[in-house]
């Protein structure tokens, strides 16, 4: 990008805790190509607060009350409210350059009528690796903040997630699609990704006593998370979707390792639920 090439019309906002070791990656990917790219850290205990600054990120703060809103609706209530789009960024995400590109193309006028959001597809790492086959899922990630928001679903109580919302889309009256991915590439080790998703399966299965409120993630999720939320024999039909009907197995071991971790995160999640009915 040269000097005088125009900065794109967009608020970046980069919620993070504790993402020292990915937040540089993050905030390099977008600096300079966007109006604003804004990191919203909650009280890290690591350096990611100092990297961000000496990147060139803006640094707030936020506190979570324990209520509504949320911190990606956060964000879009608070991060650069004088820029109606907003691209949400997870700390260990970047954008890929064929993306920015599409992204220029598509605020080359921006006068032009837009969707009130885009759902973009995810490059997931996994174990070192690209996924190419196993693993394809679209994040609803680039919003109008005057056009859309995250649900107030009834999950306040629910273990796991606290904070951030959970598994679910931002609603938008109409929605596009672009084609270049965000890359979520974690250089956290492996066990993050199993704590994590061990959290997620709390929370997951407090869904499954809590049926209004699973009703109302249902909703809001994406069409393909809508039909695996009822599928039947969760763990494997997912190991059978991701490395057989999806050709995970083209990405060798580590597509083996991750339909196995997936499947074994919705064996949790089972067995969670079975475990404490009363949750």
């Amino acid at each position: 990008m040269t000097a005088d090439t125009p900065k794109l019309p967009i608020a970046v906002a980069i919620p993070t805790k504790n993402e020292g070791l990915n937040i540089a990656e993050a905030v390099k990917s977008v600096l300079g190509h966007f109006e604003a790219v804004v990191v919203v850290d909650s009280h890290s205990t690591d350096d990611t607060v100092k990297v961000a600054e000496e990147c060139g990120a803006e640094v707030v703060t936020y506190t979570w009350d324990g209520g509504h809103p949320r911190k990606k609706q956060w964000c879009l209530e608070n991060v650069r409210t004088d820029l109606d789009w907003i691209l949400l960024l997870d700390g260990d995400e970047r954008l890929s350059p064929g993306l920015l590109a599409e992204l220029r193309e598509t605020f080359r006028n921006p006068d032009a009528p837009k969707p009130a959001a885009y759902d973009i597809p995810l490059g997931y790492w996994f174990s070192g690796k690209r996924l190419r086959h196993g693993y394809t899922i679209r994040k609803r990630s680039l919003t109008d903040r005057t056009r859309c928001h995250y649900p107030e679903v009834g999950d306040l109580d629910a273990p796991g997630i606290g904070e951030v919302e959970g598994h679910y889309q931002p609603v938008a009256a109409s929605v596009g699609t672009l084609t270049h991915p965000i890359e979520h590439q974690d250089l956290d080790p492996v066990t993050a990704w199993f704590e994590r998703h061990n959290r997620y399966s709390d929370w997951e299965a407090w869904l499954e006593h809590h049926p209004q409120v699973k009703e109302q993630v249902r909703q809001v999720k994406s069409r393909q998370g809508q039909l695996f939320h009822k599928a039947p024999f969760k763990p494997v039909v997912s190991f059978a979707y991701m490395y057989l009907y999806k050709r995970g197995f083209l990405d060798g071991r580590a597509g083996f390792d991750f339909a196995l971790a997936m499947s074994f995160y919705r064996w949790q999640i089972a067995l969670k639920s079975r475990e404490n009915p009363q949750r």
